[in-house]
């Protein structure tokens, strides 16, 4: 079954002569356990896509269905629930709450999701430990290293068993090595089964991805394995 699929989907900035053509047509799917990546240069249409597959913003026409689930039309509470329920987001700048601890930030989708006070630190917990900093459970971001708070934003982002892990451009603001241990992180992610789609303008991470899709001007040229 495709956890992701959009049908002739569209995205208009403004409007007559000021109209933006941001997406103009994307047909594509994402199945169950599959490790997708996003592809494109700044433009191509790829951030306003995984804005949409988020559920963060609506497309102009077409449709898409999330989990099987058709989501264009939804209200903003119904929006809200899909993205708390069904989504896992890892931003490039980590997004951090920075003055609650580390397992705090991890609690905060299980606290919007009514999770009991002991169940929350017990799955928070569990999750610093899959990531690898249980250690720094107790300090604050500020605290940490660039490669650890994205690891804290990627535990945050699985805190309620999402059906997708949406990841935009998530080693963008880490050095080379780290980098690589956070997309290592990711490849581990997706061997334990998590769909993950990831969003790059760098084919060399694009590469460790199951499929590249490539978007240009709005629209997918490619979409083939690595």
């Amino acid at each position: 079954m495709n956890i992701i699929e959009t049908q002739s989907l569209t995205k208009t900035f403004g409007n007559n002569g000021a109209a933006v053509h941001a997406l103009r047509g994307i047909d594509m799917t994402v199945g169950r356990g599959e490790f997708v990546a996003l592809i494109g240069p700044s433009g191509s249409g790829k951030s306003t896509l995984m804005a949409i597959l988020g559920c963060l913003d609506s497309p102009s026409t077409g449709r898409y269905f999330l989990d099987g689930e058709p989501v264009e039309g939804l209200s903003g509470p119904e929006l809200a629930r899909i993205r708390n329920e069904k989504i896992g987001f890892v931003f490039q700048n980590y997004n951090l709450l920075p003055k609650a601890s580390i397992v705090r930030n991890v609690e905060l989708p299980l606290l919007y999701a009514g999770v009991s006070r002991k169940e929350r630190r017990r799955k928070a917990m569990e999750l610093l430990e899959r990531v690898g900093i249980p250690d720094k459970a107790n300090v604050l971001p500020a605290a940490l290293s660039g490669g650890q708070r994205q690891r804290v934003a990627i535990a945050r982002a699985l805190a309620n068993d999402p059906s997708v892990l949406l990841a935009d451009e998530p080693t963008g603001a880490l050095d080379s090595k780290t980098g690589a241990e956070v997309l290592e992180l990711f490849g581990e992610l997706h061997g334990r089964g998590n769909t993950v789609v990831l969003v790059t303008h760098d084919a060399h991470i694009a590469s460790l991805a199951q499929r590249q899709v490539e978007l240009h001007d709005g629209l997918i040229l490619q979409a083939e394995a690595a």
